[in-house]
């Protein structure tokens, strides 16, 4: 490092005496390796100059630095110089309107089922319908009424209270279905149940749903139906087309003991508004025997049917009994009993008539039905009488 600045200093000395030509004294060279600089140069002054150029000589004790950049020179404007056109700015396209939204129409809301009266309630030729006032009385027609009760007394199980007798619903071909588990699934039909959001039920341990869909004219029938947490449940189940005779197999129950619908041997009130019920009707027997005769399907008895009476046993209000004592309601039933007769269809009070429930019904004139009893009714002969 002393050699290189020992150089430094010769070069440095060299060029004061070549350039140094009388712009000032001539500096002298000082011991400690500085120039001395003559009076014009200021006393004490440790910095020397390039005499001539103007251009300063660097301290060999300091270090070389790049120079500075030299600023280019801002043009002043001119006067003269008209100012270009600003730029014109493109207009900017406005937003094209979103159109508004329509509202969503409405759901079209269903059109309610049709009403019952718009299908049969099984063909005329069905022996639901047909009139037995002009058979034969079977033979053992007083060992049947004695078994069902001779002096038991005929009882409308049915009034103007929501949950006595069994109800139905008026379902379409929009209901949903649903799946039902049995407990009887062998003899039970297991397609899709029109099951409304809130059926009605009939009340107590039998808890019978009735649905026809008035659309197609089918009937659908389920016995101690119970919604679960996982579903629908019953213990048997069965469905109808009510413009056909067909009966079940035999041998399988329905919803019914007798394996037949119930729907067909109800007492509604419409009819009898109308003045006429042109049907049989249903009604039940503490004990039935462990047979069963048409239209009857299916038994739910004991002992000999020589004894006890067997399901689809067919009985009739004697001519004789007279009627026109009671109030109008009781008198379009009794008439009805004459013509049309009932069909022994399940186990239970004796002479008790199913019907449905509507607050349409006087009480007090199907009460009065109770001045008759088993002694009234004969059986009747229905050797060979069958649909169609």
């Amino acid at each position: 490092m002393g050699h290189r600045r020992a150089q430094l200093w010769v070069a440095l000395v060299f060029v004061g005496l070549v350039v140094g030509s009388g712009s000032g004294p001539v500096a002298d060279a000082r011991p400690d390796g500085r120039l001395a600089v003559g009076p014009d140069g200021g006393a004490g002054s440790v910095t020397s100059q390039a005499v001539g150029t103007g251009t300063a000589a660097v301290s060999p004790e300091s270090s070389l630095t790049e120079a500075a950049p030299t600023a280019s020179p801002i043009a002043s404007p001119n006067a003269n110089t008209k100012p270009g056109p600003e730029p014109t700015a493109k207009p900017v396209a406005a937003p094209t309107p979103r159109a508004t939204p329509k509202p969503a129409a409405p759901p079209t809301p269903l059109a309610p089922p049709p009403p019952l009266s718009d299908c049969p309630i099984l063909p005329a030729t069905n022996v639901w319908n047909r009139r037995v006032d002009g058979l034969p009385v079977a033979a053992n027609s007083a060992t049947m009424v004695e078994a069902i009760g001779l002096s038991a007394r005929l009882h409308p199980d049915f009034g103007s209270y929501g949950g006595y007798g069994i109800p139905y619903n008026i379902v379409g071909s929009a209901t949903p279905r649903t799946t039902v588990r049995f407990q009887y699934a062998s003899e039970s039909d297991r397609v899709g149940y029109p099951i409304p959001a809130h059926p009605r039920i009939e009340g107590g341990s039998d808890r019978h749903i009735l649905m026809v869909d008035t659309n197609a004219c089918r009937l659908y029938e389920l016995y101690a139906a119970v919604k679960t947490t996982s579903g629908w449940r019953a213990g048997s189940g069965a469905t109808w087309d009510l413009r056909s005779n067909k009966l079940r197999p035999n041998g399988w129950t329905s919803a019914d003991a007798a394996g037949l619908p119930i729907l067909p041997g109800l007492v509604r009130y419409a009819e009898v508004a109308r003045g006429a019920i042109p049907h049989a009707v249903r009604f039940t027997a503490p004990d039935t025997c462990d047979g069963h005769i048409y239209p009857a399907r299916h038994d739910a008895g004991s002992g000999s049917c020589a004894v006890n009476p067997p399901m689809g046993l067919r009985v009739r209000l004697k001519a004789s009994v007279a009627i026109g004592g009671f109030g109008s309601q009781a008198r379009v039933l009794l008439t009805a009993l004459k013509r049309y007769g009932m069909i022994l269809a399940d186990n239970g009070s004796p002479w008790y008539v199913t019907g449905a429930p509507d607050p349409h019904w006087n009480d007090d004139a199907l009460h009065a039905l109770g001045q008759l009893t088993g002694d009234d009714f004969e059986v009747v002969n229905t050797s060979g009488f069958l649909n169609g």
